[in-house]
């Protein structure tokens, strides 16, 4: 449900309440399945060094159970998931910092994207690089060739990432323009884009308000997929943000411009 623009100071009293608590539920959950996911860490870079199976569904535990007890989340177009077993580029548009919490009920083994800064954050930041996601300085133009070089590597191994092509989180939950690193690494490793648009993250944790959670239902919409072998990157992005936008409030559609970086 959204949120109307300036929220009264009880709601905001309570969605105070409500972040600091799940805060501390998603930390007590992490702490027990991090444990987990360092007794198998040595198995599991032996023998699926890539995709990391047995760590994503300790992710995909944690994510949804973190979740369930503070906002439902309802996914429409599921038949238009490709299998877990086929890489595939994920892009979605980005609200929150509950959207990879949200996309993880997808269950899909996906390696997402995050700044350098995040993986060294206790316990979560430490699962996300026992998991194999992906670090990204998007000020280093030799770190976003490396994240570029390892996706590529990534699909090739058979593992799907998930990108999100504005490249950050949209403050008034407005649609921004594509950044083409997504695109052209589908293009590259001959993978199909699997279109996503989230719906309703950024009114139960608005950006920049990480500090407030309210309540609220989330929608993932997942869009037919688009081939990408032997296309134009600009054109398959182009098609990807016509699908993500085309589930969206035409008042939260933005610029279509298309950058070259990440």
């Amino acid at each position: 449900m959204p949120i109307a623009d300036g929220p009264s100071g009880l709601s905001k009293v309570l969605a105070n309440i409500r972040a600091c608590m799940f805060g501390a539920w998603t930390f007590m959950l992490a702490i027990p399945l991090f444990i987990v996911m360092m007794s198998m860490a040595l198995p599991v870079l032996a023998l699926d060094k890539f995709r990391r199976l047995a760590q994503h569904f300790v992710n995909n535990l944690w994510a949804i159970a973190s979740t369930t007890p503070f906002y439902s989340v309802q996914i429409e177009g599921r038949e238009n998931l490709p299998p877990a077993s086929t890489p595939a580029v994920y892009v979605a548009n980005h609200q929150s910092f509950m959207d990879i919490y949200s996309l993880f009920h997808l269950q899909r083994p996906f390696k997402f994207i995050s700044k350098t800064s995040n993986f060294l954050i206790p316990i979560v930041g430490w699962s996300m690089f026992l998991t194999g996601h992906i670090m990204l300085n998007r000020v280093d133009r030799r770190s976003q060739l490396k994240c570029l070089q390892s996706c590529i590597e990534m699909l090739s191994q058979g593992a799907s990432c998930l990108f999100f092509p504005e490249g950050t989180r949209s403050k008034d939950k407005v649609l921004g323009g594509f950044k083409k690193g997504a695109f052209s690494v589908a293009v590259k490793a001959g993978v199909p884009v699997v279109p996503i648009t989230l719906v309703g993250t950024g009114d139960i944790m608005p950006s920049g308000r990480e500090g407030q959670m309210y309540a609220g239902r989330v929608k993932i919409v997942v869009h037919p997929m688009i081939p990408a072998k032997g296309m134009d990157a600009d054109k398959v992005s182009a098609e990807a943000r016509k699908a993500v936008a085309s589930a969206l409030p035409p008042e939260l559609v933005g610029s279509d411009s298309v950058t070259d970086s990440m």
